[in-house]
C-alpha cells in the first residue's frame, strides 16, 4: 500500500504510518498541483495539512486512492464532493486541537487585555514607559462567548476560573446545557451587548460570515475588546478597524483573516491596540502530534478494512448495509439540513421514525447522517458522522428512534418529529424509484419535492392572489421558480408551499415576502 504525505507532519504520526502491515510510506512535501497529479496516480491514501490542495483534477488523477486524511479540523483545503463521487474515503482530526485552540484564545485576550505585545516591543525599543501600557484586568468582566461547541466551552471554562461571568449565544445549544456549563444563554444581540469581551468560536458559513458587523459594533458597550481565533470572515474586518480607530473597541486579538497572508497594506496593520498572530491556533507541539497520530491511525485502520471513526463524507458501513441505506443516508442529511433550516431557536428533542423496510435495520447510521445535515448547517465542516451525535449530547438534545414495520403508504418512510419552543414539527420524506429522494409531508401537509438545491418554504392563509404577490416580488428580485409545490388540507385554510428557485432568495426579499398579509412564516432554504 502506498501512502503518500504531501505536508510535513510529526515523527510519531509518521511512526503510525509506517507501521500499517504491508505500506510504502512516501513523503513529498512542496509539490504544485501539475507535480501532485502524477505523484497521486498510484496512492492508496494520501496525507496532508493545510499547504496541499486537493483538487479535483488531483482526485481524478488517483487510479487507487482510498482515503485523504486531513491532519487537522477543517477539510477546505480538500474538494470533499469530488472524492466523495469517486468513492474515497475523507477523514479528519477534529479533536486533536481543542485544548491548542482555546489555550490560544486565552491567551491572545489576556495579551490584548494587559498590551503585552506593545509593552514588549516599547521596552525592546529601549524605552521605560509603564504609563502607556495600563490593562485591564478579567476579574468580574463578562465574557460573551459566540459558539459553544468544543473550542468554545474549553475557553469558558478558562474564564470561570479567572473570575469572569460569562454569557454565551449558540442556537443550537439548550437552556439545560448552557445551564451545566455555568454560562447564562443569551440571543446574539443581547450577548454581544452585554460583553466587556466577545470572543468567537463558530464556523464560517453563509449565516456566520461577517457576524461582527457595523451594526453589530453599534450594540456593543464602548470600550469592548474582541478575539478571533476560529476563522476569518467571521468578523467584518474593515467594520473592525473603524470601530478601533473611533474607540468604539478598546482593543482586539486576531489569529485568523479573510485573507492570508495579510497584505502589506490591511488596515489591521495600523488599526490601534490590535494583537495578531498568523494563525497559529492550532500550532502547538501537541496538537500537532495528536492530529497526526489521530489521521495516521484512521487511515491505517481504513486501509486494513477495520472500522473507523472521523469520516467527513461516508460512514463505516458493510457492503451490504451500504447496498441497501446509502440512497437514505442522502435522504436523512438532507431531512436534517432542511429543518435546521425551518425551525429557529434550539430544540430539546428529535424523533426519527422508520416505517416499512427500514424497520428491519441497523438505522443508526441513518440517524447520525440526520444529526449531520441537523448539525452541519450551523457547523460546517466541523462536523462528521463520528462527532454528530457528541454534537445533540453536548446541546442537550434528545434523541429517540422509533421503527415501524407498516407503513402507511410507503414502502420506507423516515419522519422526523421535533420538539421546538412553539411546539412539535414533523418532516416525511421517502425514495421515489427513478426520482431519489423526496420529502412527501411536512406538519400534516401532502407535497412531493425533491429535497435539493436553493428554495423558498412558506406556511400561509390559502387565499386569491397569494402566489401570485409572492411570485412577483420573486421576479421583481431576480429569482426565477423552477417548480413549485403547494399543500394545502382545506379550500381558505392553512397551506404550505415549496417553490424550488434558480438562485438564493437573499433576506431582504424574504423579509418582504414576510411582510405579506397572510404569511405566517418564510423561509430561505439551500440543500
Amino acid at each position: 500500500m502506498y501512502i503518500l504525505v504531501s505536508d510535513d507532519i510529526s515523527e510519531l504520526g509518521m511512526e503510525k504510518l509506517q507501521a500499517i502491515p504491508g505500506a510504502s510510506v512516501v513523503v513529498k512535501t512542496g509539490m504544485s498541483e501539475a507535480e501532485l497529479v502524477r505523484e497521486i496516480a498510484e496512492a492508496d491514501a494520501l496525507i496532508v495539512r493545510s499547504q496541499t490542495k486537493v483538487t479535483a483534477a488531483v482526485i481524478e488523477a488517483a487510479k487507487n486512492l482510498k482515503v485523504i486524511g486531513r491532519a487537522g479540523v477543517g477539510v477546505d483545503n480538500i474538494d470533499v464532493t469530488a472524492a466523495t463521487k469517486r468513492g474515497i474515503i475523507v477523514i479528519n482530526a477534529p479533536d486533536g486541537n481543542t485544548i491548542s485552540a482555546a489555550e490560544h484564545t486565552f491567551a491572545m485576550l489576556i495579551s490584548m487585555a494587559r498590551k503585552i505585545p506593545q509593552a514588549d516591543a516599547s521596552i525592546r525599543a529601549k524605552k521605560w514607559d509603564r504609563k502607556s501600557f495600563i490593562g485591564v484586568e478579567l476579574r468580574g468582566k463578562t465574557l460573551a462567548v459566540l459558539g459553544l461547541g468544543r473550542i468554545g466551552t474549553e475557553v469558558a471554562k478558562r474564564a470561570q476560573a479567572f473570575g469572569m461571568r460569562v454569557v454565551g449565544y449558540d442556537p443550537f445549544v439548550t437552556e439545560e446545557r448552557a445551564q451545566k456549563l455555568g454560562i447564562q444563554k443569551l440571543p446574539l444581540e443581547q450577548a454581544i451587548e452585554e460583553g466587556d469581551f466577545i470572543t468567537v468560536h463558530t464556523p464560517l458559513t453563509k449565516e456566520t460570515r461577517h457576524m461582527l458587523n457595523a451594526d453589530a459594533f453599534r450594540r456593543m458597550k464602548d470600550g469592548v475588546r474582541i478575539v478571533n481565533c476560529a476563522r476569518g470572515g467571521i468578523i467584518d474586518e474593515q467594520a473592525l478597524c473603524e470601530a478601533l480607530h473611533s474607540g468604539k473597541v478598546a482593543g482586539a486579538a486576531i489569529d485568523v483573516f479573510e485573507q492570508e497572508p495579510l497584505a502589506p497594506d490591511h488596515p489591521l496593520l495600523s488599526a490601534p491596540n490590535v494583537v495578531m498572530t498568523p494563525h497559529l491556533g492550532a500550532s502547538t507541539v501537541e496538537a500537532q502530534v495528536n492530529v497526526a497520530i489521530d489521521v495516521a491511525e484512521e487511515v491505517g485502520r481504513i486501509l486494513q478494512g477495520l472500522p473507523f471513526r472521523n469520516a467527513v463524507n461516508l460512514p463505516s458501513l458493510t457492503a451490504e448495509q451500504k447496498a441497501f441505506l446509502e440512497p437514505y443516508l442522502t435522504l436523512g442529511e438532507r431531512l436534517g439540513l432542511f429543518v435546521a433550516q425551518w425551525l429557529d431557536g434550539p430544540v430539546a428533542a428529535l424523533e426519527v421514525t422508520y416505517g416499512g423496510e427500514l424497520a428491519d435495520q441497523d438505522v443508526s447510521f441513518v440517524t447520525r447522517t440526520v444529526l449531520k445535515g441537523w448539525f452541519g448547517y450551523k457547523y460546517a465542516d466541523e462536523v462528521n458522522y463520528v462527532n454528530a451525535p457528541f454534537l445533540a449530547e453536548q446541546s442537550g438534545l434528545t434523541i429517540r428512534e422509533v421503527k415501524q414495520p407498516k407503513s402507511r403508504v410507503f414502502t420506507n418512510l423516515i419522519t422526523l418529529s421535533v420538539q421546538s419552543a412553539d411546539g412539535v414539527h414533523r418532516i416525511s420524506g421517502t425514495l421515489n424509484n427513478g426520482f431519489g429522494p423526496r420529502i412527501v409531508e411536512i406538519d400534516g401537509y401532502t407535497l412531493d419535492v425533491a429535497p435539493e438545491g436553493k428554495m423558498l418554504f412558506t406556511h400561509h392563509v390559502d387565499q386569491p392572489g397569494m402566489i401570485g404577490r409572492i411570485g412577483t416580488l420573486l421576479g421583481d428580485a431576480g429569482v426565477n421558480i423552477a417548480a413549485m409545490q403547494v399543500g394545502r388540507k382545506e379550500s381558505g385554510g392553512e397551506a404550505i408551499m415549496i417553490l424550488s428557485v434558480d438562485k438564493m432568495v437573499s433576506d431582504d426579499v424574504v423579509a418582504k415576502i414576510g411582510e405579506v398579509p397572510g404569511i405566517r412564516s418564510v423561509r430561505a432554504i439551500d440543500l
